[in-house]
């Protein structure tokens, strides 16, 4: 939902003043920015805790970056012509999950990037993982943006058509899952009994993200939005800083929760070297045999993660809603 909602962002942006060129170089600067993110903060200070550029990945920041890059160029297009092209790659990107990257030749490593994702060997002992596939990311992004313009009609017909939307999205991917016939590059099978047969129902692609993926996380995400613009719970409310700071919070809590593992392996183990590591065939021997925790715990670590987060959040929310420089616009 964070790429539609970003496509939904830049269109709202226009109606604050902002022209179509300006809008261009702010998502291709922003973008970029994002890559740039991606490849040393997110990697070095998040997911590794190292500088050893022989190993690399692209994920999310990297997907909602290129996402970016790619709507610079088509917002000047017509709303509804970027809304189509958005629907139509979504609808149809997995007509193309039988082509694998070996047969490409030369241009698999793009494949790679684009749709099937997968490890890249640009150079000996140098290693990219194409972990986000770009389609349908872009698509969704699109889509988004053209949501934008519904987002604009009167509140009551707004919601109605986001319960609209959302509720036949949900009932399509019902219906194209129970034929099992396209939009996931798995079926479902029938399993041992009637919970496990749901979960294998549910078990949908998300790297890369298929058809059906998208259809019942989009679709749920859409029927929340109506019910919530009826008027946010005072429950809920401090859910709001979160939203508006996303990408602070995203940099602030990988290398957290990266932190806490490694003090977590020193207090068991008495070391942590397979956290400073690049993932390699190697990689699992490093590992102590039960390493981890209880999956309670992991929500309860979570959620002690939120909390912990959220006075900064809230303090750079705010330094946001008073100031108006542009830097604070890519953060």
């Amino acid at each position: 939902m964070d790429h539609a909602l970003a496509g939904t962002g830049a269109f709202l942006s226009t109606t604050r003043g902002k022209t179509q060129s300006e809008l261009s170089w702010f998502l291709l600067t922003r973008g970029l920015w994002l890559v740039v993110l991606e490849l040393t903060w997110v990697r070095c200070f998040g997911w590794l805790f190292n500088f050893d550029y022989h190993f690399a990945m692209g994920i999310v920041i990297w997907a909602i970056g290129w996402s970016m890059v790619a709507l610079a160029g088509l917002v000047f297009l017509p709303v509804g012509w970027i809304t189509t092209f958005g629907v139509l790659m979504i609808a149809t990107h997995n007509l193309f999950d039988d082509v694998k990257p070996e047969s490409l030749g030369t241009y698999g490593w793009l494949w790679k990037i684009l749709h099937s994702g997968g490890i890249i060997v640009p150079s000996a002992g140098y290693r990219f993982a194409a972990g986000y596939p770009l389609i349908p990311w872009i698509g969704v992004m699109a889509a988004g943006y053209g949501l934008g313009s519904l987002l604009l009609r009167e509140r009551s017909e707004r919601r109605r058509w986001l319960y609209l939307l959302g509720g036949l999205l949900t009932a399509l991917f019902v219906l194209l899952r129970g034929i099992n016939v396209y939009g996931d590059p798995d079926p479902w099978l029938p399993q041992k009994n009637a919970a496990f047969t749901l979960f294998s129902f549910l078990n949908c692609h998300k790297y890369p993200p298929s058809l059906l993926y998208l259809l019942m996380t989009l679709g749920p995400a859409l029927l929340a939005l109506a019910v919530l613009d009826g008027g946010t719970p005072r429950l809920l409310k401090p859910v709001m800083v979160f939203g508006r700071v996303p990408l602070l919070y995203y940099l602030l809590h990988i290398p957290l929760i990266h932190g806490l593992a490694v003090l977590l392996a020193y207090v068991s183990y008495g070391r942590a070297n397979w956290l400073f590591a690049n993932p390699s065939a190697d990689g699992p021997s490093l590992m102590p045999i039960g390493f981890g925790c209880s999956l309670p715990v992991v929500y309860l670590i979570w959620a002690g993660i939120v909390v912990v987060l959220y006075p900064v959040c809230s303090w750079f929310a705010e330094v946001k809603r008073r100031r108006r420089e542009a830097w604070l616009s890519y953060l």
